[in-house]
Formats: C-alpha cells, structure tokens, sequence
C-alpha cells in the first residue's frame, strides 16, 4: 500500500470479520519474523503483520526525504490501518515494536482492545548490560561509530537470536543470515543510526507510557523470553506494577522467543484471547 509516496508492505490472514490482532515486528527483522505465528492466530482472528518503512518488503527511502523516527513510523502505521478500515485492534509489540505501539495507544485509546507483550520494553529495569553504551552513542554519535558498527554486525545479528538460549538447534540459520544481508545493503546504515539515535526518546518516555497503562488498564498478556540479554526478565515482570491483572509468563527463550516457544506462545495468546475478548 502506498501511503505518503512510500510502499508500506503487509502481510494479511484470517477472516477478516474476527477480532484483528496487529503483529509489529523487531529489529532488524521484519513481518517474517511471524511466519510460523500467523497461521496459528488466524484460525480465529483477523491478522495484519507490516513491515515498517526502511525493513523487510517496505521501501527504504533516504533518510533526507523521510524522517526515520518512532513517532513517524507509528504514524505510517496508524494509517495503514486507517485505510483498511480497521477500527478495533489487538497489538503484539516485540522490541521496536513497543515504541511504536505506545504511540499508536496513546494516540488513538479508543482503538486498543488488548495487548501481548513479548520483550517489547517500556521500562527501564528491563534494559540489559549493553545500553550504557548506546547512551553513549546517543550523547555523541559521531563520536562513537563503534557501537553502531557493533550494533549492525553480523555476531551481534546471530547473537540476537540465540544468546540466552538452551535449545540453539531450534533456531534457523536463515533468519540472521537474511537480516544481516538486509543490514548490508546500501542506505542501511543510515537509516539504523538514525533510529538507534532516535530510541532515546522512547525510553525518555517510559514514564508516559507506564502512566497510561495505569490510566486504561487494557487486558494485557506478558510473555517474554526471560533469558534476553537486551530486554532481561525484570523488564517482562515490571508490567505488574501498573497493571496488577496482566497475565505475566516468563519463559525459557531469548529476544526472538517465537523462534523456539511458537506453539507455547501461540497457545498463550489463543487462550488469553478468548478469555479477555468476550
């Protein structure tokens, strides 16, 4: 779909006439990140998986002609949805994806139905040991082209997969192997620092985030892969502090948690869903 001059690609499953549940993706991956999830959903429910602008399928404009901000992606989504007249949702928020659902929640309430996090953060004690260094990238970018060529290398792009795991076989080569390529093409690096620089303001707004959670309480599914060395296990139990109901589920797997818990996170959602959508 062309939204603004930029071609915003999406996946689309199930009947449409069910509940939607709304997939955002990751860094550095994309709406294939869902491969496996989204026939599983869509038995019951109406699925909509986008690849942001500058990932997956999605053009990839130059950083001087499109701002890559959280704030302009969650507006790319917002009318995404807008335009295939879907009113009422569910969000799935995994790492970039929570910065950009919060926007879409605090925009636009009236919209959110329930939400499942997984290592989707949105407070500071769920940041691991690395992001005092990408403090220092957001003090002074050019002064420390070392955590960005650390950020989008290949170690750290197979590291995001399977640190933390204790079932490496379970995950497919194929996922990193095709991110990272993705992170090589030309225009890439650019478009990355400009988010990684950008991330700043989403933990700034961690607090606004928090309060709204208290305000609205939407139903609220928690299940995290408790063994991510970027977004660590405290970060997947602090939703309790604000919403005293959420279904929390820490469970054995890393970042990429659906790459080895498919089934079980896919059966949490499933039985969270028709319990709390009634």
């Amino acid at each position: 779909m062309q939204i603004d001059g930029v071609g915003v690609f999406y996946r689309e499953a199930g009947p449409k006439e069910a509940p939607t549940i709304v997939l955002l993706h990751g860094f550095p991956t994309s709406s294939r990140q869902y491969e496996a999830l989204i026939p599983l959903l869509a038995t019951r429910y109406h699925i909509i998986a986008p690849d942001y602008p500058g990932f997956g399928q999605s053009d990839a404009p130059d950083p001087s002609a499109f701002p890559y901000t959280f704030d302009h992606l969650a507006k790319l989504m917002d009318e995404l949805l807008v335009r295939l007249k879907i009113e009422r949702y569910s969000l799935y928020i995994h790492d970039y994806g929570a910065p950009v659902g919060f926007r879409m929640m605090l925009a636009h309430p009236e919209r959110l139905e329930a939400l499942i996090a997984q290592n989707g953060n949105a407070y500071r004690e769920g940041l691991g040991k690395k992001w005092p260094g990408i403090a220092e990238f957001w003090a002074d970018p050019n002064g420390h082209p070392e955590v960005l060529d650390a950020f989008l290398s290949f170690d750290t792009t197979m590291q995001r997969h399977i640190a933390g795991t204790s079932h490496p076989e379970r995950y497919n080569p194929e996922a990193w192997i095709n991110e990272f390529a993705h992170l090589a093409k030309p225009g890439q690096r650019a478009i990355q620092s400009a988010l990684l620089y950008d991330y700043r303001t989403n933990v700034a707004a961690y607090p606004q985030w928090q309060a709204w959670l208290r305000d609205h309480q939407p139903p609220t599914l928690v299940a995290w892969g408790a063994n991510d060395p970027s977004f660590i296990a405290a970060g997947g139990a602090a939703f309790r502090r604000d919403l005293p109901d959420a279904e929390i589920h820490l469970l054995d797997a890393g970042h990429f948690a659906l790459d080895e818990k498919t089934d079980e996170i896919a059966r949490l959602i499933l039985d969270f869903m028709a319990r709390r959508l009634k």
